[in-house]
């Protein structure tokens, strides 16, 4: 496996508070601000990273990955690989339980991912032309043997995702095959915390599960955690302020940030992240289906002032971010503003002598930053010859419009982190034909030898030659300007100094799992 560069920071020295509403006399109740709805809370269905923020907390799974992008055991205590690369088989944990109370069983392993791949849906993708149903079995209770189709080397880094649902509660709802219903909106997993209540649209609140398999000894634990959606800036400020946020989302506005920053108990940490900001550029639509259209977009773009002054973020030189070393291309060239050349690509193309090349910007409504860059993309592109039609739109709505080419904008701003920690999800997910149709690969490339460079990459067990198949990849993703590479994300969140343990971790949402988190505010 190619393991990840990742920067793991733990919270920095605490200090002491006085009461406040986000802790009482028996629990630590934290309150954690997000910005988008929880749509689903069934592990076969989940897709974006509040999603997997919510499951990472209710659901365990064979693996996890730590700080340094490396897969570790979680349910599963040890795996064995085939010499044909293709058995995998799995020793479970003894005494891991769900929230029932009831034993983690192999049955259980093969209940879930033999529901994942039949649903189709969420992490489906990444098994279900990869596993047949009946090539996952029980060899015993604690013995799980999972024979894949063909050599696929980045199987282990996805099994964070192989969540596991007790089988034996679902089955007794009488609710279908797969549970769908029951499982929506009741969790059923043995991961550290339980769901207590779920309102759409506003919020969450989990409470901890006092018999974790993975225990609770790292100080005094986080008792319940209180997700609160909202955009509004102000709002995210005067939870802070009251002492009542305990961490912020990771996609708050510069002005937000310096003003928590500023208040004594808390502070801003700040990460370099595997996860890279794009504007993603319709391959398939008029006019971004023109390279000189694209390439002109890519000219235009001020990255300095965005890196810098908007939303902070390291270089990217194409899709795959520096975080993961070994198989990242250095030796491209760094993407460049120049409005000459801009101006000179956009001469070059096909749609050059009809007026004003009318181009449609989507970004997520009521995101200050996102509407920053917006405004300097629209000022800079309608300068060389372009009318951008700025359209700010909700998450759910982006989401939807991603499911046709014909639907998706010419340019969408989009942030995309591996959702397993391999540079396979960078590549895969955004690019590869079989995954389009999501909101991760609006670019719609649809070229068959970058699928096919993709294959060859995942049929490669070795990681030096895997490594040059994702350099070229790099190479030819950034000659065909599938997208334009803003940055590598430097995620900041605003915490309360009293919560300790948190690390970046390169994967989608894992960062999240509070039951690494304690609360320690003993010492200044």
């Amino acid at each position: 496996m190619n393991c990840l560069k990742s920067t793991g920071i733990a919270l920095l020295a605490a200090t002491t508070l006085a009461a406040t509403p986000a802790i009482a006399q028996d629990k630590v109740s934290l309150t954690v601000n997000t910005v988008q709805i929880f749509g689903t809370v069934d592990p076969a269905k989940v897709n974006d990273y509040t999603e997997y923020m919510a499951i990472v907390n209710l659901y365990d799974a064979l693996t996890t990955v730590d700080g340094d992008g490396k897969i570790v055991p979680q349910l599963a205590e040890s795996w064995e690989i085939s010499d044909d690369s293709k058995t995998y088989t799995f020793k479970l944990k003894d005494g891991a339980t769900f929230q029932d109370g009831s034993p983690v069983e192999a049955k259980d392993v093969v209940w879930s991912l033999q529901r994942l791949i039949a649903l189709n849906e969420g992490p489906a993708y990444l098994f279900a032309e990869l596993i047949k149903p009946e090539n996952v079995k029980a060899v015993d209770e604690r013995t799980v043997e999972i024979t894949l189709n063909r050599v696929h080397s980045p199987f282990i880094a996805s099994t964070p995702l192989i969540l596991v649902v007790n089988s034996d509660l679902v089955k007794e709802q009488n609710d279908g095959e797969w549970g769908e219903t029951f499982l929506a909106d009741k969790p059923s997993g043995a991961g550290p915390y339980k769901l207590d209540n779920w309102t759409r649209g506003s919020g969450m609140t989990l409470s901890r599960y006092d018999g974790y398999h993975s225990g609770w000894t790292k100080g005094r634990p986080i008792d319940e955690l209180r997700f609160i959606v909202t955009r509004d800036e102000a709002t995210v400020k005067a939870l802070a302020t009251r002492g009542e946020l305990g961490m912020s989302s990771q996609y708050q506005g510069s002005e937000t940030y310096e003003a928590i920053d500023k208040l004594d108990d808390y502070h801003v940490l700040s990460v370099d992240t595997a996860t890279g900001f794009y504007l993603k550029l319709n391959n398939q639509r008029p006019p971004t289906d023109d390279v000189h259209i694209r390439r002109a977009i890519a000219y235009a773009m001020d990255y300095a002032t965005i890196r810098e002054v908007i939303y902070p973020g390291s270089e990217l030189k194409g899709p795959l971010a520096p975080a993961f070393a070994d198989a990242y291309d250095n030796d491209l060239p760094a993407p460049e503003f120049n409005l000459e050349r801009a101006a000179e690509e956009l001469k070059k193309s096909k749609y050059a002598d009809g007026g004003p090349v009318k181009l449609s910007h989507v970004y997520v409504a009521k995101t200050a930053f996102e509407e920053e860059i917006g405004l300097l993309f629209k000022a800079t592109l309608d300068s060389i010859g372009f009318d951008v039609d700025l359209r700010p739109e909700p998450w759910n709505r982006i989401t939807e419009l991603a499911s046709s080419p014909e639907t998706t904008p010419n340019v969408t701003q989009v942030f995309y982190g591996p959702t397993y920690p391999s540079p396979d999800s960078v590549f895969f997910v955004q690019y590869h034909s079989k995954a389009k149709g999501t909101w991760s690969s609006m670019s719609w490339v649809d070229d068959p030898q970058i699928d096919a460079l993709i294959d060859k990459a995942r049929e490669t067990v070795e990681t030096g030659p895997r490594n040059e198949i994702y350099k070229d990849l790099q190479v030819r993703l950034q000659e065909r300007q599938s997208d334009v590479f803003l940055l590598a994300q430097n995620k900041r969140i605003a915490a309360n100094s009293c919560l300790k343990g948190y690390y970046q971790v390169p994967m989608q949402s894992w960062d999240y799992d509070f039951a690494h988190m304690w609360w320690d505010c003993e010492a200044k």
